[in-house]
């Protein structure tokens, strides 16, 4: 899983990822920003909210079962898909070597006429699928991540989340509450949490509408050759 931000997991995919760790699948984060701009607090420092959101990650995490997390500690708000980038995720993919991916969809710019796609998780998006496809690959991409140990690998499998050309839904209604109660650890974003429980269980509703299912995730997904 590359996101963005810490929290973003937890909105887009925490459902999916605590079905697949009751699997047996082992689960690693990649958190890209450091989160550190997303505060109205004016007596909170940039400094201090890195270092709170790192804690509530690690927190939901606990919560999942995810196993490994990173955080690369880029500047939020800030980001870009630039070549050192897609450098960094292409040595967090040879490492953990994961049969499948899960990072935001790059093409998605907004979502209906209410909400305007944060700039970092496109950005994410576009680094991330770069060094899957073909850098990760590659042997000759990248080569002082050789030197570094870090042989090539091939992921099998990428969803693409926040998608708005889904064509794979997971069913969690039986990880809803595990979702939900993931979420709660980032208390710094989440002031209503009555709310914003009431908002995430409508978003899963609407998404298993027409499926035999009650709560659902949504994806599109690719499986690389």
């Amino acid at each position: 899983m590359i996101i963005a931000h810490a929290d973003d997991a937890e909105f887009g995919s925490a459902g999916t990822i605590a079905r697949w760790v009751k699997q047996g699948v082992e689960v690693t984060y990649v958190v890209v920003t450091n989160g550190n701009k997303g505060s109205a607090d004016p007596e909170m420092t940039p400094e201090a909210l890195a270092a709170l959101r790192e804690k509530e990650q690690r927190a939901a995490c606990n919560v999942l079962g995810v196993k490994n997390v990173v955080f690369l500690g880029y500047q939020d708000g800030e980001l870009v898909p630039s070549l050192e980038l897609r450098r960094n995720l292409t040595r967090e993919v040879r490492r953990y070597k994961p049969d499948v991916a899960m990072v935001p969809d790059p093409t998605t710019w907004y979502f209906g006429n209410t909400y305007i796609n944060h700039p970092d998780h496109r950005a994410v998006g576009e680094a991330a699928l770069a060094a899957i496809f073909p850098s990760a690959r590659d042997r000759l991409t990248f080569p002082e991540l050789l030197v570094e140990g870090f042989e090539p690998h091939m992921v099998r499998e990428v969803y693409l989340s926040f998608s708005m050309n889904a064509d794979t839904w997971v069913d969690i209604t039986d990880t809803m509450d595990t979702k939900l109660a993931a979420l709660r650890e980032h208390r710094s974003q989440l002031p209503d949490m009555d709310e914003i429980d009431k908002n995430v269980r409508e978003r899963a509703i609407a998404m298993a509408e027409g499926r035999e299912m009650k709560y659902a995730e949504a994806y599109k997904k690719m499986v690389l050759r």
